[in-house]
């Protein structure tokens, strides 16, 4: 873990305080797998506690130690997963339709789990959206080139890929696009703009981030800003709610609310906001902003002060650049489904959403080292970074032979209560002995004020 988490802070530009407190199995077997899952989500909570730390070295003197347990890392990336209703039940993940199919020459995996998405895939094939649909749906692709597929599909709006390996992947258009781009990427718009806020208890307090992303990745790196300190507010379009699990996962931590911003007087509402937001994160695809205004060369020209974090499924080049995206799709197209299949006949999977989740931590530790920066020399340095390139820096581990520790994992240790009756994990780590805790309890959507405290 030391030299993958060296190579995080050297893309961070982080250097110093590096010394993090490991306890823990080295690969809690939960995260077993023939890719370095563990490996890699310690290493990406580790880079964010480490950056949060000299956030805190820059604006107060002192850097804080920092302390991680394995195992709650091993929670952290599986929240989702382990979070419970009032009623102590687990929420969908996955709807029916969002799964591997056999095609005609390969295997194909698609993502339904948005009303929308779904209606697009069926579309593509004539079908219904009632009835036996996935026994029908399964006809229709298995009589189909998985590469068509794929095609169709997406042509239609929808969202599926093919299955590849990581040769096949490293080859094509998608893989050369993030190959010779950093982990995490920096980008410096040339403004020079003081950090307003007055530093506090923890290493972002009285920064303020706005928060505009959706499905784990985006809101997983949001909502540890806020248990660094940071004031959260995310902000969702309201004829596109948000689905239940994520209703609740992805506003932990934060203020939640709703806002039109095609209108001119929604656009208005949202740059007021980025004007006084220290960092705006956002988690749609490459230019899907622009008529808002939010792209990062605009918001470096009309709101120079703003720290921007791109967040994108397959990165801001080429063909791929544009395409929707999740964690399970880009596991596939990537070529970790035949890294970790079990049988070399069907793809695998990661035994978390892994992608998300060292995306998610990594989006925190961009914003954290990119407000370091602002705060010690003045410079603005916008953050990118994608969950193809993280899927590139998995499989750079190679594959090995442990597949986890045997000690018994209690992901209950982990537990908080988050109220309304609400369970989950709390975030990960530890400063100067002291645990991060969620604000923002209970998580509420869509209910918050269009306002910065």
């Amino acid at each position: 873990m030391d030299a993958l988490l060296a190579d995080v802070l050297a893309d961070l530009g982080v250097v110093g305080g590096r010394a993090v407190d490991l306890t823990g199995e080295p690969r809690p077997h939960v995260l077993g797998s023939p890719l370095d899952v563990a490996g890699c989500a310690v290493a990406s909570v580790a880079a964010c506690l480490t950056a949060a730390a000299e956030l805190a070295h820059v604006r107060t003197g002192r850097r804080p130690e920092v302390a991680v347990d394995t195992g709650h890392v091993a929670a952290a990336v599986l929240s989702e997963a382990l979070l419970r209703d009032p009623n102590g039940r687990a929420l969908a993940g996955f709807a029916p339709l969002s799964r591997l199919w056999p095609a005609a020459d390969g295997w194909v995996r698609t993502h339904a789990n948005y009303p929308w998405h779904r209606a697009a895939l069926l579309d593509v094939f004539g079908l219904p959206g009632r009835g036996d649909t996935e026994t029908a749906l399964a006809e229709a692709i298995a009589e189909l080139p998985a590469l068509e597929v794929e095609r169709r599909v997406y042509d239609a709006g929808g969202l599926a890929v093919a299955a590849r390996t990581a040769t096949e992947w490293r080859r094509g258009d998608g893989g050369r696009a993030v190959a010779d781009v950093p982990l995490v990427a920096f980008d410096q718009p040339g403004a020079r703009v003081p950090l307003r806020a007055a530093p506090g208890a923890l290493p972002a307090s009285g920064l303020r981030v706005l928060d505009l992303t959706r499905v784990i990745a985006g809101p997983v790196g949001t909502r540890m800003l806020a248990a660094l300190g940071a004031d959260v507010l995310r902000v969702d379009p309201p004829h596109r709610p948000e689905l239940p699990l994520h209703a609740v996962d992805g506003v932990i931590g934060k203020a939640s609310a709703a806002l039109e911003a095609t209108g001119d007087s929604g656009q208005r509402m949202l740059h007021a906001l980025v004007d006084q937001a220290d960092v705006l994160v956002t988690g749609y695809r490459p230019g899907a902003l622009r008529a808002l205004g939010l792209e990062p060369e605009q918001v470096a020209e009309r709101h120079p002060g703003t720290v921007v974090v791109t967040l994108s499924a397959w990165g801001t080049s080429g063909p791929w650049a544009t395409r929707r995206g999740f964690d399970s799709l880009v596991q596939i197209a990537s070529g970790i489904g035949w890294a970790t299949s079990a049988d070399g006949a069907r793809p695998g999977a990661l035994p978390c959403q892994l992608l998300d989740h060292a995306t998610g931590y990594l989006v925190a530790a961009g914003a954290l080292a990119a407000l370091a920066e602002r705060a010690r020399t003045g410079r603005i340095r916008h953050v990118r970074l994608s969950l193809a390139r993280t899927a590139r820096w998995l499989l750079d581990q190679g594959v090995h032979d442990d597949t986890g520790g045997g000690q018994r994992w209690e992901p209950d240790r982990y537990r908080v209560p988050l109220g309304g009756g609400w369970t989950g994990i709390a975030p990960p780590g530890r400063l100067d002995g002291a645990a991060l805790t969620w604000p923002h309890l209970p998580p509420r959507y869509a209910e918050a004020v269009l306002a910065w405290p």
